[in-house]
């Protein structure tokens, strides 16, 4: 009979035969850790120090302003999709809102940390499907190098806790589903992708291409999984519309109601730079992986034919294309190319490069270290991110914080919501930022901006907060030379001169204070 000694022995030269089994051989406590209680806490650490610089500021983006005044707003009483109001799901703001309700609401430091637990589901995500596809080896790579990808934009669209983050692992974990012929649990996290933000839905596009493709393959019956995906997908947001908000507010705001913002009409120069420029800068961050999958499709495309390759049945198969492709018609909807809008790309295009490594002769090594090398780059630049307007801002914020009280509300005139949360005051309408009184975005230039382009009887529901809730105490005007400053916008015009005196400039911004 075998001794003990003997077993472990023989053990542990079985585990070093395995793809990444060198490390375990090393003794019988290192084989009963097992792969992801090795794996998970290496990408713990990664997605931490990646994101160290998120915690350096107290607002990396407007977007984090109006999800923390949302927040406040709900908190206080308010009806979503009534009294508050967004173009987005409701998931992300009731995140906020249940953050702040445990934590309180002077700083954004527990979205940061639940930020970086999104980055890191994600990635273990992204290491279940690469590893099931290419191996143990392929599995860690995809995590480290996605969570190396996540910062690789401009530090404002990636160290900002705001709704592409929180979509993510729904969004993976949709196709992760879909890969397992889970199709129930697919559709949910289809739809909870969705409600977090609508462009999350697109991942359906890939799911719905396996399940065909399974029931072709498989030589089964498709109706049964169209079902299961179907009721998944609109049982939870059934819920949220019919039970948990008001189904005609959550029907506008979230479908119908944001047509002319995500328009056609616009400066294209400008759109197409921002896509152009926020693509290269993409492409720049994960060139370590993109590189051997550009060269592998360029050599398909001249020699036309496949590469004798190993793993050939597993390199690049059509669902991670179908996905990519969906990812980058979501990127594109509404033609604003903002540069968070491009998280949505980096899961499909970390498995694409990792598959492209995998079944070639391209060695981890010096994909990874451009990989690191990459995102040392941008961490530096994150961590001496200009901080100007932040300045100005906080600035600002504590003008109107010492010429109020905490009774007072205040209407910020711009497209900076975030001084309604610095400044800890009430906003005196629904309507956070003055694109929706004027159809003004900040991806679109100047077309079709003004009064007559508001979003439908917002200057009426505008004008009865203002009646019933009584003139706000302060006003900031933070147009600067927007095509929705004062002079333009006669009705905010006509409010400022009958009401308002000027109390202090910073910068562009004006601060008024009702005459008394």
């Amino acid at each position: 009979m075998p001794t003990l000694t003997a077993t472990r022995t023989r053990l542990a030269a079985l585990v070093a035969r395995l793809p990444m089994g060198a490390p375990l051989a090393a003794g019988w406590g290192s084989i009963r850790l097992g792969y992801w209680t090795r794996l998970v806490p290496v990408l713990a650490v990664v997605a931490t120090l990646t994101h160290i610089p998120s915690f350096m500021r107290p607002v990396w983006s407007p977007d984090e302003g109006y999800l923390a005044t949302q927040a406040r707003m709900l908190a206080s009483g308010g009806v979503f999709y009534d009294t508050v109001v967004d173009r987005k799901p409701p998931l992300l703001p009731w995140l906020y809102e249940a953050c702040f309700s445990v934590f309180g609401s002077l700083s954004l430091w527990p979205l940061r940390t639940l930020a970086i637990v999104a980055h890191v589901v994600t990635a273990v995500l992204l290491v279940s499907i690469a590893r099931g596809r290419w191996g143990n080896r392929a599995g860690a790579a995809a995590g480290v190098l996605y969570l190396l990808l996540s910062i690789g934009l401009s530090p404002e669209d990636t160290q900002a806790a705001t709704f592409e983050v929180f979509m993510l692992p729904a969004m993976v974990a949709a196709f992760r589903y879909a890969e397992r012929r889970r199709w129930l649990a697919a559709g949910i996290a289809v739809a909870v992708s969705s409600l977090t933000k609508q462009t999350g839905g697109a991942v359906l596009l890939p799911v719905l291409w396996m399940l065909f493709q399974d029931a072709r393959l498989r030589g089964v019956r498709w109706r049964s999984a169209l079902l299961k995906v179907s009721f998944g997908f609109a049982l939870p947001i059934a819920v949220v519309a019919v039970i948990l908000t008001k189904p005609k507010g959550f029907l506008f705001w979230v479908v119908t109601g944001s047509g002319d913002y995500a328009s056609l009409g616009g400066n294209w120069l400008q759109m197409i730079g921002r896509a152009l420029g926020n693509s290269a800068i993409l492409l720049a961050a994960g060139l370590g992986f993109l590189f051997p999958l550009g060269h592998r499709l360029w050599t398909r495309l001249r020699t036309g034919r496949s590469l004798p390759t190993r793993g050939e049945a597993h390199g690049a198969p059509s669902d991670l294309w179908v996905w990519t492709v969906s990812s980058v018609i979501a990127v594109a909807v509404g033609f604003h190319f903002y540069g968070h809008y491009y998280l949505q790309l980096m899961p499909p295009l970390v498995l694409l490069g990792v598959g492209a490594v995998s079944v070639s002769a391209v060695r981890w090594k010096p994909v990874l270290i451009y990989s690191t090398a990459a995102a040392s780059a941008f961490w530096v630049l994150a961590m001496a991110w200009p901080g100007q307007q932040m300045s100005q801002t906080t600035q600002v914020a504590t003008a109107v914080a010492e010429r109020s009280t905490a009774k007072d509300t205040v209407l910020v005139w711009g497209m900076h919501p975030e001084l309604y949360w610095l400044s800890d005051r009430k906003p005196a309408t629904r309507y956070l930022t003055a694109g929706f009184l004027t159809n003004f975005s900040g991806g679109k230039g100047t077309q079709d901006v003004g009064e007559q382009y508001s979003m439908p009887d917002a200057w009426q529901t505008f004008d009865q907060e203002l009646a019933t809730n009584g003139l706000p105490e302060i006003v900031v005007d933070d147009s600067g030379r927007a095509p929705y400053q004062p002079l333009l916008v006669p009705k905010i015009e006509n409010l400022l001169d009958d009401h308002y005196e000027v109390v202090g400039a910073y910068g562009d911004t004006v601060v008024y204070r009702l005459k008394k």
